[in-house]
This record gives C-alpha cells, sequence and structure tokens, in this order.
C-alpha cells in the first residue's frame, strides 16, 4: 500500500488544528484523512475502521488522550503520534509510556508534523509487510531471537508482543552489533526524521526494548549504554560491557 493511501485519524478537539492538519496532510497527498472531537469517538472509529496512524491530542474533553491511549492500542497496532501544548519532559515520557510512538508540542510547524507522519506510516507498513512474508530471517542473540521477517521477538522460547517502534529500533541495533550510536544516530535512522534535540524518545524505546530483553533491565547485558557515547548492543558471549 502506498503512505499516500493510509488512513489517518485526528483526535482534537479544536477544530481550527483539525482543519488546518486536514488542509496539509491533503496538500502533501494523503487521500484518507479523519478528524473526531474527543478520545470516545475515537474508540468508536477505531473499532470500525483501520487506521494507519493517529494523531491524539493530549488534553481533550471527558477522557485524556493519555488515558484513552491504551485503549486505542488494544484495538490498533497504528502508530499513535500524541500532539501536546504541554511540553515538559515527564510528560513526554508518559506519552511514550502508554503507547504513543512520537510527541509533538504545540505550537507546531504543519510540514515537521507531516514529515512524523510520512516516517511512522512508512515505517508501519514496512513493519507489516515483514509479517507477511514466508522466509525467515532469525538473529539469534542466545536469550533473544529476532526474527526480521515475521517481526517477531522470541525471548526465551516465548513470542513477546512488541510494538512496530521498538522492534525497528531493535532491530536496527541486532543487525549492527558491537556498533556504538549516539541519541541522535538512533532517532535519524529508525524514526528517519532529524533528532531536534530530542533525547527522550530514544531513551524511551531503549528501556522498552530493555524490559523485553533483559534479565535484569536496570543492569542490561546486551543493550549498553556507552557514556557520553551512546548505546549498542552486544553479544551475549562478548565480554566487553559498557
Amino acid at each position: 500500500m502506498l503512505t499516500q493511501n493510509a488512513s489517518i485519524l485526528i483526535v482534537d478537539d479544536e477544530q481550527t488544528i483539525v482543519d488546518l492538519l486536514k488542509v496539509v496532510l491533503l496538500k502533501e497527498g494523503f487521500t484518507d484523512v479523519e478528524g473526531v472531537p474527543s478520545s470516545e469517538d475515537a474508540l468508536m472509529r477505531c473499532k470500525i475502521k483501520t487506521y494507519h496512524l493517529l494523531i491524539l491530542d493530549v488534553m481533550l474533553p471527558g477522557q485524556s488522550g493519555i488515558d484513552a491511549a491504551p485503549f486505542i492500542r488494544q484495538l490498533t497496532n497504528a502508530p499513535i503520534l500524541f500532539l501536546s501544548a504541554r511540553t515538559s519532559d515527564f510528560d513526554k515520557l508518559t506519552g511514550f509510556a502508554v503507547g504513543g510512538d512520537d510527541y509533538i508540542t504545540k505550537p507546531f510547524n504543519p510540514l515537521e508534523v507531516v514529515a512524523r507522519v510520512r516516517s511512522q506510516i512508512k515505517r508501519y507498513f514496512a513493519a507489516e509487510a515483514l509479517q507477511g512474508r514466508n522466509i525467515n530471517t532469525v538473529l539469534d542473540f542466545g536469550r533473544f531471537q529476532v526474527n526480521k521477517d515475521a517481526g517477531e521477538l522470541i525471548v526465551e522460547g516465548q513470542s513477546i508482543p512488541c510494538p512496530a517502534l521498538v522492534f525497528q529500533l531493535l532491530l536496527f541495533l541486532c543487525e549492527r552489533p558491537n556498533r556504538i550510536f549516539s541519541k541522535n544516530e538512533l532517532y535519524e535512522q529508525v524514526w528517519g526524521v532529524d533528532a531536534l534535540n530530542d533525547d527522550n524518545t530514544v531513551m524511551v524505546h531503549i528501556h522498552r526494548i530493555r524490559e523485553r530483553i533483559e534479565k535484569d533491565p536496570s543492569n542490561p547485558e546486551f543493550l549498553i549504554n556507552m557514556r557520553g557515547l551512546g548505546y549498542k548492543l552486544v553479544p551475549a558471549n562478548d565480554k566487553e560491557r559498557g
């Protein structure tokens, strides 16, 4: 499926923002863009239609976007892009913790939103395509395996649910063991847009990977932080630890 054919749902009670984003996205070639004013409306829409990306405002009447995200995540694996006037690190980390894939603060540059939408949708379709292939290519790290063609993470013999961007980041690192990448490099390579000094996004996704692959996420053996340099993924039989 071409990314322009993706279905996008904008959830924001400010109609001017919905109209602005719809105009910009339609102008950029996206053909299926809808808007609803509340989380409740978004949940109902997700039950009856498949969306490939949601732009979700944090401050909404009734149920907030933060509170609604886990319920939306039960209905769809589509990327959730939070849009919020809240700019603190805590708010951003909360957004990622409840299932968000990206976080843009208001006021925003509409073209930046388009760039992030395009990047998220492209990676979502790529992950879907991997899951549909029959040929398995498995990267084996002992405790865990990454089946990149099936889009599957297996830890100690058990298939572990893994959101698309968490899997993409893990796969990127697994395909390049022992190489150090800065937070900005990881963001630009995996998210596909400039980092814009947003360290929290990568940090949260690193933590989500460690929760899945490490015996003790607070004392990682595989995904190592190299102080002042970045992160690297170390095979289990490699004695070097950062």
